[in-house]
């Protein structure tokens, strides 16, 4: 554990099965604690705080009251969100929650006001962005390596997720879906490489009004389904760059490239966005093929960032994994500036895919309000290696 004069101490709402990855992976950033758990399932936190030694476990109320704690990780289910995050402001403490930011635009732009007026930070998932993956085509479009943008096409064909969580009915009730669940990891990534939105218009379908449990306690339990499975979109970027987003809990397979950039001189391609682990986007290949060129070639990832107003650690963790938007914000109070991985960008991304939910009855393009801060790469060390760590400020 850090320094306790020098630690941000971060406080754990929801010890569902996405608070295993923030556990193991928070001890590696120093001078990040989570240093208290909790939930509705009491049980179940103390299960996670004895298997990852977090020191105390305490009901969510008692957990956001608490003065010795600077930030409330929030990683209750989506429809939750918006009440543990305003709650958590209203206490003095600064905010970092899973996706999606909200499940009503309304409470997004309350949370937003209300930190303003305050003077905290709020951050938001995705934080995949933050890999060396992104940072890579982040860099190559700033290069133009591929001359001016056009286009862009993201495709995330899946068969949902009965066969893997053991709980998954929120998947598919209200406030769920496969374009509120995975749509964000695509969407943040387009944002960080091609700036905010302007309008989108969208097509969906409910395919299975019910789907069968296949793993855990419940298996062979059915469950309703309340929300669309398969959804198309078209977007705009303020830039002028169109594209294209398929999303979907309806498809078995596909071998067609997960997301693809395009340019006046060249296109920029990744082909698998879960390398092996299947859990997030934030390493893997980046292929560049251009005029000049006339094949693809796999591009090398830039440098961890060593350098970027944190201290490098020594627990063995590479900086690409989940929790690093949690790290960042830290690094960002320490700095008052906005975090990268902001909450103005969780809004902005939930008002787009709202608005591609919302379009099909609509029978038009849906105008997108909200704007966002393009969130600024991150600086390269000089170091040789690529698995240097990084922490917090020291």
């Amino acid at each position: 554990m850090s320094d306790p004069a020098k630690s941000f101490r971060v406080g754990l709402i929801g010890t569902g099965r996405i608070s295993d990855i923030y556990l193991e992976n928070c001890v590696g950033f120093d001078g990040l604690d989570i240093v208290a758990c909790g939930s509705l399932n009491m049980e179940e936190s103390r299960t996670k705080a004895a298997e990852y030694g977090v020191p105390l476990v305490e009901e969510p109320e008692k957990i956001i009251a608490d003065p010795n704690i600077d930030a409330i990780l929030n990683l209750t289910i989506p429809a939750a969100h918006a009440e543990i995050s305003l709650t958590a402001l209203n206490a003095g403490k600064h905010v970092y929650s899973e996706k999606p930011f909200v499940t009503d635009l309304t409470d997004g732009r309350r949370i937003l006001d209300l930190a303003t007026s305050k003077g905290l930070c709020v951050g938001n998932a995705p934080d995949t962005f933050l890999g060396g993956r992104w940072q890579t085509v982040r860099k190559l479009l700033d290069q133009n390596a591929i001359g001016e943008p056009t286009g862009v096409a993201a495709f995330v064909p899946t068969h949902g997720v009965e066969r893997h969580h053991p709980n998954p009915d929120f998947y598919y009730a209200e406030g769920g879906g496969p374009l509120l669940d995975l749509g964000p990891y695509y969407l943040a990534a387009m944002v960080f490489c091609l700036g905010p939105i302007a309008r989108v218009a969208g097509l969906s379908r409910r395919t299975f009004p019910e789907r069968m449990i296949e793993n855990g306690p419940r298996i062979g339990e059915m469950m309703a389904v309340e929300v669309d499975t398969h959804c198309l979109s078209l977007i705009e970027f303020e830039s002028g760059v169109i594209g294209q987003m398929m999303v979907s809990f309806d498809v078995w397979e596909s071998e067609t490239p997960r997301l693809e950039i395009y340019g006046t001189e060249g296109t920029v391609c990744i082909p698998d966005p879960d390398p092996g682990d299947g859990a997030n986007i934030f390493q893997g290949d980046v292929w560049l093929r251009t005029r000049a060129t006339s094949r693809w070639t796999m591009r090398p990832r830039p440098k961890a960032p060593a350098d970027w107003e944190v201290v490098v650690n020594t627990h063995g963790l590479n900086f690409d994994a989940r929790g690093a938007g949690l790290a960042e914000l830290a690094a960002a109070v320490k700095g008052n500036r906005e975090p990268r991985a902001s909450g103005a960008l969780g809004l902005h991304l939930c008002e787009v895919m709202q608005g591609m939910l919302d379009s099909p009855g609509l029978g038009r393009f849906v105008d997108i309000q909200s704007t966002c801060k393009r969130p600024d790469m991150l600086p390269e060390t000089r170091e040789t290696g690529l698995n240097v760590n990084w922490g917090l400020p020291s």
